[in-house]
């Protein structure tokens, strides 16, 4: 029993004088992931333009152009084509009417919302993705490229309840600790809801569709400008979307021993 003890000691010592003289070293590495859709067919990619709605105070369709484009000309292969920002509402207000006109004739015809404030609005207007011909004659208009649409949605949001933070006490003895309270708070901020919609422009069919939800709260006391807050949900996202149509690197560390 006396040996075992002593046979026990001696290899945790070891252990301690082992770990003791080891030297650690961190070493930044860069993981690859694959894209999500193989576009290695295409050598020219046009974001047409999306059907937007939400915040007035925002025009999250021309914006939403104008930072992917951005993103895409530094950030992929392929060549981004500059155009005008399709009038995509426009167009499909006018395949409803077209598709309705017999109803028309009745004085029935339905209306698709002229202002898109909520998710349900954007509904009657979803028609259009589905439009291969029209694809098909924009792609045939650009040189075959791939087509980046869809829809965006940037809408206000309150929300109210007791959240957590921390705060500074002190005791009799001037001693500083931080503990967690509960406050009860009412807040607001915007939720960004884009879709992108990637459409091979040889056959004007979709290739991918992709759903992305970010949201972003401040204090109610707080003034923040919309476009301030629709920058930075969309800072999230972009990683998300370039990652559908590029290879990236996930950056990170691993620990080794010498």
């Amino acid at each position: 029993m006396t040996a075992r003890l002593v046979r026990t000691a001696c290899s945790l010592l070891a252990v301690v004088l082992t770990a003791a003289c080891t030297s650690y070293y961190e070493i930044p590495i860069e993981t690859p992931i694959r894209p999500k859709l193989d576009v290695s067919a295409f050598q020219r990619v046009l974001i047409a333009g999306f059907i937007a709605g939400g915040s007035e105070d925002v025009d999250a369709n021309l914006e939403t152009v104008r930072l992917l484009r951005s993103q895409l000309r530094t950030k992929s292969e392929l060549r981004v084509i500059d155009a005008d920002v399709l009038p995509l509402m426009d167009v499909a207000a006018e395949e409803h009417s077209v598709a309705t006109s017999g109803d028309s004739l009745n004085g029935q015809e339905p209306q698709l919302p002229s202002v898109i404030k909520e998710e349900k609005d954007l509904e009657p207007y979803e028609h259009i993705f589905a439009n291969i011909e029209y694809w098909k004659r924009i792609g045939e208009e650009y040189q075959s490229p791939l087509i980046v649409t869809g829809t965006v949605m940037f809408t206000p949001h309150a929300r109210s309840g007791f959240v957590q933070r921390e705060q500074e006490v002190y005791d009799s003895f001037g001693r500083r600790r931080v503990v967690p309270i509960r406050t009860y708070m009412e807040r607001k901020g915007f939720i960004l809801k884009p879709k992108f919609i990637f459409i091979d422009g040889r056959t004007g069919t979709t290739l991918h569709s992709e759903t992305f939800r970010e949201e972003i709260l401040y204090n109610a006391n707080q003034t923040t400008p919309a476009l301030s807050s629709y920058f930075e949900l969309m800072d999230r996202l972009i990683p998300s979307f370039l990652s559908t149509l590029s290879s990236q690197k996930i950056k990170g560390t691993r620990v080794l021993l010498k």
